[in-house]
């Protein structure tokens, strides 16, 4: 049967542009959203994919959510942790509200839903996980102490999972995109974006979802078996490690 894969956080940007990609691949895909029905509504009627909706952050929402993707469609091969949000806020100016929502959301909720699959992976002797990180793992900007903390603490997390899981068939690994021209990154001054593009990434552009979405497909195919604990950078060549 056709491997199954769960992406989180699908409804737009690149978790979106994810699910799209894996589906269009032949394989089966669940989508995750939290919030925005519209978005996912289209999701399934443009893409036929289907959409749950839970909130990562939430454990028991977790399970819950989990065990109807697996009740309607089968176990789970590969799971793409995505779902991310990004209040931006210098430290001074923080409250431990948005704090919490950040690390519950962008780092917990990876948890919250891997810690559902990661033993039937490990059973069926295959697993595919890839967790989508960011260059603010690496270089976080002003105002991100709480996303890059959580996007740093994403590589420790595939890199631990990845030596405990390798040996029972399953992979881990991490994706860390830089700038990608979504919505999240739409929402900056054009002035600031222009000067981004011009003078900090080499390759001239900012980044599409199908970049990111191409290297997901490499590191969750069958073949890619030898490949765990790595981070493949997504960035036009802003940072180079």
């Amino acid at each position: 049967m056709t491997r199954l894969a769960l992406v989180t956080g699908a409804s737009r940007g690149i978790g979106r542009g994810i699910a799209r990609a894996l589906a269009a691949a032949g394989y089966r895909v669940a989508a995750n959203y939290r919030a925005n029905d519209d978005a996912a509504r289209s999701l399934t009627e443009e893409h036929a994919i289907p959409a749950y909706k839970w909130n990562v952050a939430d454990y028991q929402a977790s399970r819950e959510g989990v065990e109807r993707v697996v009740a309607d469609h089968g176990a789970i091969d590969i799971l793409v942790n995505n779902a991310g949000i990004s209040p931006d806020r210098f430290m001074h100016k923080m409250g431990d509200d948005v704090w919490r929502q950040v690390i519950d959301t962008n780092l917990n909720g990876y948890f919250n839903v891997t810690h559902q699959v990661i033993a039937p992976m490990r059973k069926a002797g295959f697993g595919r996980i890839v967790n989508i990180a960011s260059l603010s793992a690496f270089a976080p900007n002003y105002g991100e102490t709480a996303y890059g903390a959580a996007k740093g603490a994403i590589i420790s997390f595939t890199k631990a999972l990845a030596k405990e899981s390798i040996a029972r068939g399953v992979t881990v690994n991490a994706v860390a995109p830089g700038y990608i021209d979504t919505d999240m990154v739409r929402v900056a001054p054009q002035e600031w974006l222009d000067d981004l593009v011009r003078n900090h990434i080499p390759a001239g552009r900012l980044g599409r979802v199908e970049d990111v979405a191409r290297c997901v497909l490499f590191l969750v195919a069958d073949e890619a078996d030898f490949i765990t604990g790595a981070t493949v950078d997504v960035n036009g060549g802003q940072i180079m490690r």
